[in-house]
């Protein structure tokens, strides 16, 4: 096998190929392979990284050059902060892998990128032996005949084998049982609602802002800690690296179904949200307004509107009040008292129209971090997406118009155990 590195593509046996047109070969076909149709970033990134090891063969590319020189970030880029770029190689690491294996199986060049690294390898596909008659007769003609023992000795290890095959087959679906409490495990993932729902919210190109919600806290985790008021702690330092359960396992959930449907994210928390990023990205928030700041500061709900209570025993804590409230609806929507054990919550789970009105928002949010949880569930999950697609009437991606809708969540133990629709206005 031929590693072919820049304008010189060095044989691993010592052979020099001079020769830069099979490199752009490959990443002509590449670009245009249905494999990389109509993602235009990721092929932005396969030009970069191809021209890269072409003029500096083996040198590593920093994240911060990619994001600033390939997708145009500012200058205060920071990797620590910001996936955008691993996110980015990830995707096109996924695609090459497709393409390879499907329409550019018999391609002469292939073009890897190793994970961890952002330094292409690109390498000829190695030349098979053929197994014509001659060679197989050789063959043959050299293998010892099988004996009474050699028969023995293949037995034990062919069920040595089988037992080896039974194990990793269970710990494969051990596996996968483990990723589908997220998402209805593999059965699901591929259900045409996820699909349905999904691709009629995100663009295929364009990875969406995840925002999850990082309330402003005061105090220190040792001493007690309690919710930023400010009208009385206007001088206090501010604990913002703090979120809830709900929101940690609503990203985790997120991210299997996405993996599952081949989309991408770029996480961030809240507090370092700004609206420069609302500008030009499709936004999916996780939490409420009252947690989940920036969301009063972006297009929000209307029709189910987040409220803290002011007065009485509820003081402080969250409800969503109904702005237009229907024959058997109430006018306002509360969990469980804080005094006693959580086994009701409500979440708001609406599709809204964007600062810019061609991107789009997605608002997961409970009255609290379990509610928020049970939000995410709402939209990974089979049964419920087929429930909701079907009172929306939505039977393709296109027809999928914003909506708001209301769901009660019952909890056991502080986990979101059912979940079902109160109310639903469909939006203009």
């Amino acid at each position: 096998m031929r590693d072919l590195i820049g304008c010189c593509y060095v044989n691993v046996t010592g052979t020099i190929v001079r020769e830069n047109a099979q490199l752009k070969a490959a990443v002509d076909r590449l670009v245009a392979s249905h494999a990389l149709h109509g993602s235009e970033s990721l092929c932005k990134l396969l030009r970069y990284l191809a021209r890269r090891a072409h003029a500096q063969p083996g040198v590593q590319v920093k994240e911060y050059q990619i994001a600033t020189e390939v997708f145009g970030r500012q200058s205060d880029f920071d990797p620590q902060l910001d996936s955008f770029v691993r996110v980015q190689a990830g995707r096109l690491r996924t695609k090459l892998s497709e393409y390879y294996v499907s329409e550019g199986s018999s391609d002469p060049v292939i073009i890897e990128l190793p994970k961890g690294s952002y330094a292409l390898s690109v390498h000829e596909r190695p030349i098979l032996p053929s197994t014509n008659g001659t060679a197989a007769d050789s063959y043959m003609a050299s293998s010892p005949r099988p004996t009474p023992a050699n028969n023995t000795v293949a037995l034990l290890l062919g069920t040595a084998l089988l037992a080896c095959l039974g194990v990793i087959t269970w710990l494969v679906i051990a596996r996968s049982d483990g990723r589908s409490v997220a998402a209805n495990a593999t059965s699901s993932v591929a259900a045409p609602s996820l699909r349905l729902f999904w691709k009629g919210l995100l663009k295929e190109d364009q990875e969406p802002w995840v925002i999850f919600s990082n309330a402003a806290f005061v105090g220190r985790p040792d001493t007690g800690m309690r919710y930023f008021d400010a009208s009385r702690d206007r001088n206090a330092p501010i604990l913002d690296h703090y979120t809830g359960v709900g929101e940690v396992l609503a990203v985790h959930n997120l991210d299997v179904v996405f993996e599952a449907l081949h989309f991408s994210a770029r996480i961030k928390r809240g507090s370092l949200f700004s609206l420069d990023d609302a500008k030009n990205n499709d936004l999916i928030f996780i939490g409420s307004p009252s947690e989940n700041l920036t969301l009063l500061e972006v297009p929000s709900t209307t029709e189910f509107v987040f409220r803290r209570v002011e007065l009485g025993s509820r003081a402080g804590n969250v409800k969503v009040v109904n702005a237009h409230p229907r024959p058997g609806e109430e006018a306002e929507y509360m969990a469980s008292p804080s005094s006693s054990p959580l086994t009701e919550d409500y979440a708001v789970v609406a599709f809204e129209r964007g600062i810019n009105p061609q991107n789009t928002e997605l608002i997961l949010a409970g009255t609290t971090t379990i509610g928020t949880q049970a939000a995410v569930e709402f939209v990974t999950r089979e049964n419920y997406l087929n429930d909701l697609l079907s009172k929306l009437k939505v039977t393709s991606p296109e027809e999928l118009t914003p909506f708001e809708a209301l769901i009660r969540v019952k909890v056991t133990k502080g986990v979101p155990v059912e979940s079902s629709l109160v109310a639903l206005r469909t939006l203009k």
